[in-house]
């Protein structure tokens, strides 16, 4: 017998394990080892091998050209192995590693591996995918779940969807007769066994298959990957439930229908091989795991000794290219700058920073996270649905109502005229012939994408009581925005605040190309929102009170920066005074002139055998129902840069690195610093992560190929018609048909600030000690003249580079 306090803390374990997958609606960037922060990168992919039968690293073929290339030279691997000596022994050389390449690996079987009753299964039926259980399992979890939680995609809605996932199951399954259909033979009478709620349910099963004490946490975190797509989409449930302080046992409920599957499998066979099977597996399962000793699994330790290889040889070649300017940084302007531009640190946004700095030599470019530091539950105009605008890691404080925007509210009573279950038949009818052209205009890519548009916007705060959104309040929020983006002073005569969103035809996860900051969704209501409040002259008054004077000639502006196309839309022109006119009009003279740098320089990457024009040939992809790769997203992202743009402005970072202003002389109590590496060098991380395993596993942390996507429920996509939702990017988000597009780097943070204000915040949180100290991001310190100076080693601990 396992204690109940053993068995809840195993569950509720091997369910942090899992993380959260957004839906296709607001796709976010997350990082799939998200549950293994508190272990280190090292252990985490030794886990993973033993757990999962996952690899998290790629395959030795890549290193092995990366070697053969020169990109990997012996230095490197000299590097590597003294920073993993602890790890993976002292046996390893730089020839031995070498001589490693030129045979193939053999993968060693860890110890305490724990297998599951499909797996022993699949294993007796010889690999045979038609007597597969645990694949006939997951497509048959994968249905109910699809018919539980769908979103209005199916016909006919689930009809048990008021009771909690683990009770409409165990109704269903009473009825089910697929399963003894094919094979499992007296199934609903195993069902009918089990108890009625999940946990008592979860160890009832244990203890019948006679899991060893030590593996259950394995057993029941393995049998949760098993079905991890919708896992995690269940996870992140439970993390917005989490985040308004309620509680939510669904993951519980689908690890125990899980099990409970397990338990149907197990009863099923009966036979002396299937148990002497078993009981060999428990065996294995109830020995000392060794994740913190690769000694023993002589290929991972190799494997690891390349890829730190690797990562050290970017950093070589990087830091060389950064500190060959050190020095020569370009110094502030002494006079006033023609126009000051805000974009999201979104990498994507260095490519067009880039340009404007070249076409306005005038201009001042700042990064910061682009929902602008105003965390919003958004209401459309015309729209029933709320979206946040913010980071999945903060709860909105703000509700923002979009008003009088007539164009939106037409469009979105036509969509549901033309979606709804009676009025969808006469549109047919009616305007059927007139769809013709619309279909025709799309297919030979003839129409173009409107301009952004949005209405006035009415803004409160979330509480329980007073909603009133005060002056005082606006004046203490514009305050703390100005000084997290690091500007305080000279401000230019039109300070634009760029927001980003993508534009694409016939693509489900085009969420995921929009802003992250902003939960998924376009950008533009943040800075609208934002300007609005920095132009209010009750607000100015009050920062000139505080002590921060934005002078009367300084007009802020919204805008939207269109990733797929390059195009960047002013928005609320309209609003501004007659004095800014001409500026505005110049402004936009810029912005044009940028896209069409942008542009050039992304084409290469994106069609590099076209012969039209970037401009025809980037709006061409935005609408082609046909293009995997209407864009690149944050394909490439290997830095997160956290200093004075100066520091930075004569490198071309290639659209690869995140650019967040800060300047530490004026963080006195280094808040800002503080904030900075809490969430957007987090959240930077987490998109690191998930572009890196969808890049090493694909199949297991990506979601294959775009082209046998079918949509489920509208919450994600299975790769073709049955099998677990797929999690991470598709294949053709890092891979361009020959090569990867995307190199498989853990993120480089490099800040221009103290040691020992770096040292304080990493003591300060657990979240960044994690990350920082279990290696899933490297940290540097950067000196004020621009030269990547030391290098985090662990335990608040630095190395002179």
């Amino acid at each position: 017998m396992i204690a109940d306090d053993k068995i809840s803390q195993a569950i509720q374990s091997a369910c942090n394990k899992i993380a959260p997958l957004w839906s296709l609606k607001n796709f976010v960037a997350v990082n799939p080892f998200l549950g293994f922060s508190d272990t280190s990168f090292h252990q985490t992919c030794a886990q993973f091998r033993r757990v999962n039968r996952v690899d998290v690293l790629m395959p030795r073929g890549f290193y092995k050209d990366a070697l053969s290339s020169g990109f990997i030279e012996d230095q490197d691997l000299e590097s590597s192995l003294s920073l993993v000596s602890n790890l993976v022994g002292a046996s390893n050389s730089v020839e031995s590693v070498k001589e490693s390449l030129d045979r193939s690996a053999v993968p060693q079987k860890p110890k305490a591996v724990v297998a599951t009753i499909s797996e022993v299964l699949d294993k007796l039926s010889h690999g045979n995918r038609q007597l597969s259980r645990t694949a006939f399992m997951v497509d048959e979890i994968a249905k109910f779940c699809a018919s539980y939680y769908d979103e209005g995609q199916a016909l006919l809605s689930f009809p048990l969807k008021e009771q909690s996932l683990y009770s409409a199951w165990l109704t269903l399954q009473k009825f089910d007769r697929n399963p003894e259909f094919m094979g499992i033979s007296h199934y609903r009478e195993s069902i009918a066994k089990v108890p009625k709620t999940p946990s008592e349910t979860i160890k009832f099963v244990v203890e019948a298959l006679g899991i060893p004490p030590r593996a259950v946490e394995d057993y029941l975190y393995r049998a949760l990957f098993d079905i991890n797509g919708w896992a995690s989409y269940v996870r992140h449930l439970v993390w917005k439930s989490e985040l308004k302080g309620e509680k939510n046992d669904s993951l519980v409920q689908l690890l125990a229908i899980r099990v409970v599957w397990g338990y149907a499998l197990f009863l099923e066979r009966t036979d002396e091989t299937f148990k002497r099977e078993w009981k060999l597996a428990m065996q294995e399962a109830a020995q000392l795991p060794l994740d913190h000793d690769l000694s023993g699994d002589k290929e991972l330790a190799i494997d690891i000794v390349l890829q730190e290889a690797y990562e050290l040889a970017y950093q070589r070649r990087f830091f060389k290219s950064i500190n060959e300017v050190a020095g020569a940084q370009v110094p502030s302007a002494a006079k006033r700058p023609a126009l000051q531009a805000a974009f999201c640190i979104d990498v994507r946004s260095e490519v067009f920073r880039r340009a404007l700095e070249k076409v306005c030599a005038g201009a001042e470019t700042i990064g910061f996270a682009g929902f602008f530091g105003i965390p919003l539950e958004f209401t459309p105009s015309g729209a029933e649905q709320v979206r946040d605008q913010c980071p999945v890691l903060l709860k909105p404080a703000y509700k923002a109502t979009e008003l009088g925007n007539l164009r939106k509210r037409v469009s979105e009573s036509w969509r549901r005229f033309k979606l709804s279950a009676v009025s969808c038949f006469a549109y047919v009818e009616t305007f059927g012939l007139l769809a013709v052209f619309d279909l025709i205009s799309k297919t030979f890519r003839l129409s173009q994408a409107t301009a952004p548009s949005v209405g006035k916007i009415h803004i409160q705060r979330v509480t329980d009581h007073d909603n009133y959104f005060a002056d005082t309040q606006k004046i203490q929020l514009a305050k703390a925005i100005l000084q997290a983006m690091s500007l305080t002073k000279d401000f230019a005569p039109l300070v634009l605040l760029v927001g980003h969103g993508s534009s694409t035809t016939n693509n489900p996860h085009a969420s995921g190309l929009n802003c992250g900051a902003c939960g998924g969704h376009s950008g533009e209501v943040n800075a609208v929102v934002l300007a609005n409040i920095l132009n209010e002259p009750v607000v100015r008054e009050g920062l000139r009170l505080e002590g921060q004077t934005i002078p009367n000639d300084t007009w802020f502006l919204g805008g939207l920066h269109n990733t797929t196309t390059d195009e960047v839309a002013v928005l609320g022109i309209e609003q501004a005074p007659s004095t800014s006119k001409d500026k505005i009009e110049e402004l936009q003279g810029w912005l044009a002139q940028a896209a069409g740098l942008s542009r050039n320089e992304r084409l290469p990457a994106l069609a590099p055998h076209k012969k039209n024009g970037a401009k025809a040939e980037v709006f061409a992809r935005s609408l082609d129902w046909s293009q995997v790769r209407p864009e690149w997203g944050l394909a490439g992202n290997t830095t997160f840069i956290v200093g004075p743009r100066s520091l930075t402005k004569k490198i071309d970072l290639g659209g690869r690195a995140f650019l967040h202003s800060y300047d530490w002389r004026s963080d006195k109590d280094f808040s800002v610093l503080e904030l900075i590496m809490t969430a957007p060098m987090v959240v930077a991380s987490w998109i690191n992560l998930q572009y890196f395993a969808s890049t090493t596993n694909n199949q297991v942390f990506g979601a294959g190929n775009k082209v046998l996507h079918n949509v489920t429920g509208t919450i994600g996509v299975i790769e073709g018609n049955s099998g677990d939702l797929k999690v991470g990017l598709p294949w053709q988000s890092v891979h361009n048909g020959h090569n990867f597009v995307h190199q498989p780097v853990r993120l480089n943070v490099i800040i221009t600030a103290p040691i020992d204000a770096m040292n304080l915040v990493i003591e300060k949180h657990s979240s960044v000690r994690n990350l920082v100290n279990n290696k899933w991001i490297h940290l540097y310190a950067q000196t004020d003249e621009g030269t990547v100076s030391q290098r985090y080693l662990g335990n608040l601990k630095w190395s002179v580079l």
